[in-house]
């Protein structure tokens, strides 16, 4: 756990671009793995494994978001006034803290697809062999999905 939680987080956080909800996916990927260890083939990458099971609870929060915010707009509007403003006030926010914000936001925003082989390669470092032995597919498509997802990037950073 020592050598992987860090990567398992920044992987959880670049994924949902939320601290919090990264923290509850490095947790449940850790016990996830705990009582699946039986099933880890010995032969692979534990850490290409450990990285599959947080892309796994990545797409399970996003999946139990999707479902909120559709049960959300089934409340009355009227039940909408009284949802408290949690946006930090002007003075506290800072202009770096913002950049790293929209940064989140545009990768949260790319589709799984794009977003999955650029955080592996690009944030966690991993090769592109790597990538697409966690992700199940050719090396030349995780090649083919960095650059799109870095086109599409470019244009959402400039919007």
């Amino acid at each position: 756990m020592k050598r992987h939680r860090d990567t398992v987080f920044r992987l959880a956080r670049n994924h949902l671009g939320n601290e919090a909800d990264a923290l509850d996916v490095t947790q449940e990927s850790f016990v996830a793995a705990f009582l699946g260890l039986h099933r880890f083939d010995q032969a692979r990458s534990f850490r290409a494994w450990i990285l599959r099971i947080a892309i796994n609870k990545c797409h399970d929060i996003a999946r139990r978001r999707a479902v909120r915010r559709f049960l959300a707009f089934a409340l009355p509007l009227g039940d909408g006034l009284e949802v408290p403003d949690t946006a930090p006030g002007p003075e506290a926010a800072l202009a770096s803290a913002h950049a790293v914000e929209h940064i989140h936001a545009a990768l949260a925003a790319l589709p799984n697809s794009l977003k999955e082989p650029l955080l592996l390669c690009a944030f966690e470092g991993l090769a592109q062999d790597e990538a697409a032995a966690v992700l199940g597919i050719s090396r030349k498509a995780v090649e083919t999905r960095i650059y799109r997802a870095r086109q599409k990037l470019s244009h959402l950073l400039e919007g």
